[in-house]
């Protein structure tokens, strides 16, 4: 039983998919395209080895060579946009009633929150402009 190379590159295209949703690195899927457009000079266009192998390298090493820094812009530019909870550390908070180690108020981004302080020996008073350090839950910690 002999087996035509576009089926090959087809098998090594299916393999490289399969390797990219376990281990979800894009390369991966960006080398199985270049496997498809192998597998359709063999097929279609009936490419020798060469012609298969260079289209394998150019298809694959031009999708890595583009798609890469787009990619990695764009999961740059989503880190710059914080959201939820991750947007409210560092923002700075009004106490509303005393916060100490074990709890108090105060009013960040326009909502009354639960607070604790960072250093449990210090206390913030009434009307304190307190920094937000991190959120746990439904409490604020600050400082």
């Amino acid at each position: 039983m002999d087996i035509d190379a576009w089926l090959w590159w087809l098998i090594g295209a299916a393999v490289l998919g399969i390797a990219l949703v376990i281990t979800a690195m894009p390369e991966l899927g960006m080398l199985a395209v270049g496997a498809v457009a192998a597998a359709l000079v063999s097929g279609i266009l009936g490419g020798g080895a060469v012609a298969q192998a260079v289209v394998f390298a150019v298809v694959s090493t031009a999708l890595i060579a583009v798609v890469r820094p787009i990619a990695k812009r764009q999961r740059a530019d989503r880190s710059q946009h914080a959201t939820g909870v991750d947007a409210l550390k560092g923002r700075q908070a009004v106490v509303l009633e005393r916060v100490d180690g074990s709890g108090g108020r105060i009013k960040l981004a326009g909502e009354v929150w639960s607070a604790r302080a960072l250093d449990s020996g210090h206390a913030y008073e009434v009307g304190q402009e307190v920094d937000v350090v991190e959120i746990e839950g439904a409490t604020a910690i600050v400082m």
